[in-house]
């Protein structure tokens, strides 16, 4: 006798029901928007008006569970824990042939949620094996009739949010004078540029992020040739703000670049770096005095980006308002990680968890929104014993709950750059099409998740 096998639909459904039901169960006292009625709301599917996507970039595990003991205690829950349905979802790159890269980069991991394709460590949204452009998720939604944003509080060319808008072989080509690792993607060679160019280019009507050096560079070829950038930004509609104060000034009516830094966004904690044999127990400094008072902090541009991107749907469709897609990376997560310097990993975390509950808040007073939180990739800080003694870099802190905790960094030699891990991530969400993150999926599936959501082909 044959047996009929439930299709994968169904499986997928019956596992959100499931996860709906223990979110009910966990909350029943929850507010007017709760884990209940968030659940209840994924599952119906749907559409999405707008999509906020969040990307705490090398935000793994350990990174969350560092911030969440320093800052709320053991038994606390940071706001990206309260999302009603979470998952986890692989992140390998491929090589040119194919076959599994088991430790991804930012570029390809990128590439894999803005595109649905994977490919080769340090490509933007190409082939792997063919080096061909492939389509992302921004550039749909923008065909859709959506207004789009990104924020980040890397340079604006940096990988993360490069993925979006723009198209090259190698990830360090993001000015006209960056491009020695992408030749075919010059305007020179009939390409379409840096990825600076092609930021401004494709019209995203938000861009808040660092990279002023980038954006200052002169285009060498073509309609813009002996502009800088920023300058072809300007002649392409937009207006440029550099500060909180200019930010909190601008009331929309054209897109906007905000360069708040030359470089990276200087992080907002600081503190001492992990060191062979370990550190005094230390607080963190959760002043930062290398960050100028008028850099608005990633909370604040999401509050913006939000405000302005509504107001351009509005506008544009005669009051009616069609809906947004927004990408928020909090980048430098990584960046301290790579520089096993726990106290600024941590900071930012807490920043970036400040942006979350900025999209969260917005999702309760407008509930067909679709907020995805997750990671691009693994890494390297691991909480150990107090009386462990690690081969490489390591630090005490003294968390928020009077406790000390030791961190340690061992996945490269002391004095290297830490390293990324092969590990899978959190990826939680609520509101339409939340469903899909349940159970251990593909990076490359949350490219399929925003699409549906959006109905955009």
């Amino acid at each position: 006798m044959s047996t009929l096998r439930p299709s994968r639909r169904q499986v997928v459904a019956a596992t959100a029901v499931a996860a709906a039901t223990a979110a009910v169960a966990f909350s029943a006292s929850a507010g007017a928007f709760g884990p209940k009625e968030q659940a209840q709301h994924a599952i119906k599917g749907g559409k999405a008006k707008n999509v906020i996507l969040l990307i705490g970039d090398g935000m793994g595990d350990s990174e969350i569970t560092l911030a969440r003991d320093y800052t709320v205690g053991a038994n606390g829950r940071l706001n990206m824990d309260k999302f009603p349905l979470t998952g986890a979802y692989t992140t390998y790159a491929v090589h040119a042939d194919g076959t599994p890269d088991y430790v991804t980069d930012s570029a390809a991991s990128g590439s894999g949620w803005a595109t649905g394709v994977k490919t080769v460590n340090g490509r933007i949204s190409k082939t792997p094996g063919t080096d061909k452009a492939v389509p992302t998720i921004l550039e749909l939604a923008q065909k859709g009739g959506y207004a789009t944003g990104s924020v980040t509080t890397a340079e604006l060319t940096d990988a993360t949010p490069a993925v979006l808008a723009s198209h090259v072989t190698d990830r360090s080509c993001q000015g006209p004078a960056d491009m020695a690792k992408c030749a075919s993607d010059t305007i020179a060679k009939g390409g379409p540029g840096s990825i600076a160019e092609q930021s401004v280019n494709h019209k995203v009507d938000v861009l808040f992020g660092g990279g002023k050096q980038r954006f200052d560079q002169k285009v060498t070829d073509g309609k813009f040739k002996g502009l800088s950038v920023t300058e072809q930004a300007r002649k392409l509609g937009y207006q440029v703000v550099t500060d909180n104060a200019s930010m909190a000034a601008f009331k929309g009516g054209a897109p906007v670049l905000g360069l708040f830094a030359t470089g990276n966004v200087p992080t907002e904690w600081t503190g001492k770096t992990a060191a062979v044999g370990g550190t005094a127990p230390q607080r963190c400094v959760t002043s930062n005095p290398a960050r100028p008072a008028s850099t608005p902090n990633l909370a604040d541009q999401t509050t913006k980006a939000i405000q302005l991107l509504e107001a351009k749907q509005k506008a544009r469709h005669g009051g009616r308002d069609k809906g947004f897609f927004l990408q928020v990376e909090g980048a430098s997560i990584d960046k301290q990680d790579h520089a096993a310097d726990p106290c600024g990993q941590i900071g930012e975390t807490a920043a970036f968890d400040r942006a979350v509950a900025v999209a969260r808040a917005y999702a309760a007073k407008h509930p067909d929104t679709l907020v995805v939180t997750t990671a691009d990739h693994g890494h390297t800080s691991q909480i150990v014993p107090l009386e462990a003694n690690p081969p490489g870099l390591s630090s005490v802190l003294v968390t928020d709950e009077g406790q000390q905790l030791k961190v340690n960094y061992s996945t490269n030699t002391p004095g290297q750059s830490q390293e990324h891990t092969g590990t899978e991530v959190r990826i939680a969400a609520q509101g339409p099409q939340a469903f899909r993150v349940l159970g251990v999926t593909n990076q490359t599936d949350l490219f399929t998740t925003i699409r549906e959501a959006l109905r955009v082909r």
